[in-house]
């Protein structure tokens, strides 16, 4: 099954819960995120009210998409509704093979001139929304979207240039695997995934990962130079 297209204002309406309605996830206040990226989040997981900016980086090792995918896929399997806007190339077959629910998945692929109507009305009523950022909103914009987000309990997560996020992460380097001598297929790609933020996420923080996962990672301390921020890398286990 595909992901609901969402398309008209009254579509939308239908989609999303009252504000006073039970939480879907059962009031939790940390939605789950898959073990790999567990280190990069203050909480260990994304927590209602916050902003999780994903910044796009060039494109030939930017990951960003498959970044967000990783993101959803845990809230999704425990039971979260999410939404995606302004991505029309959104992979609805990715996010199948990562295990996103397609049947608790909204996706507004264009939502147009009313991009901060359609994402405010997704923040009432789905526990996670995912939005391009378009070049042209300002900053007082965003402040309400995420000034919303806390006052709703519901998680954005802004794909480009967001300031003010509570996170940011950014794919910073990608390396693929599975092409030989001039043969083969891409299979996988290990990705150096960067955190920065406020607060508790003041402290920098990068981790390795495979992207897509194989779910054969672990955690290994990396031995940094007296002085230098710690750092984490998840290596492939044997």
């Amino acid at each position: 099954m595909a992901g609901r297209m969402v398309v008209g204002s009254a579509a939308l309406a239908d989609l999303v819960r009252p504000a006073s309605a039970p939480d879907s996830a059962g009031g939790h206040r940390v939605l789950p995120v898959t073990p790999e990226l567990t280190g990069l989040l203050p909480n260990r997981g994304l927590r209602r009210g916050s902003t999780i900016a994903v910044t796009v980086g060039q494109p030939r090792r930017s990951g960003g998409t498959s970044l967000v995918l990783a993101l959803l896929a845990a809230a999704s399997r425990a039971g979260s509704w999410c939404a995606v806007v302004g991505v029309p190339t959104f992979g609805a077959g990715a996010a199948a093979e990562l295990g996103i629910a397609l049947d608790r998945l909204a996706l507004v692929p264009n939502p147009g001139p009313e991009w901060a109507t359609v994402v405010a009305a997704l923040i009432d009523g789905v526990d996670v929304v995912v939005t391009a950022v378009p070049a042209t909103v300002s900053a007082s914009v965003a402040t309400r979207l995420a000034a919303r987000a806390r006052q709703r309990g519901s998680v954005l997560v802004p794909y480009g240039r967001w300031d003010g996020a509570d996170v940011t992460l950014q794919v910073v380097r990608g390396v693929w695997e599975g092409l030989g001598a001039g043969r083969g297929r891409l299979r996988r790609r290990e990705v150096t995934v960067s955190a920065r933020g406020r607060g508790a996420a003041a402290r920098p923080k990068e981790i390795k990962v495979w992207l897509p996962g194989d779910e054969l990672t672990r955690v290994i301390p990396r031995t940094v130079p007296t002085g230098s921020r710690p750092a984490l890398t998840l290596v492939g286990s044997a």
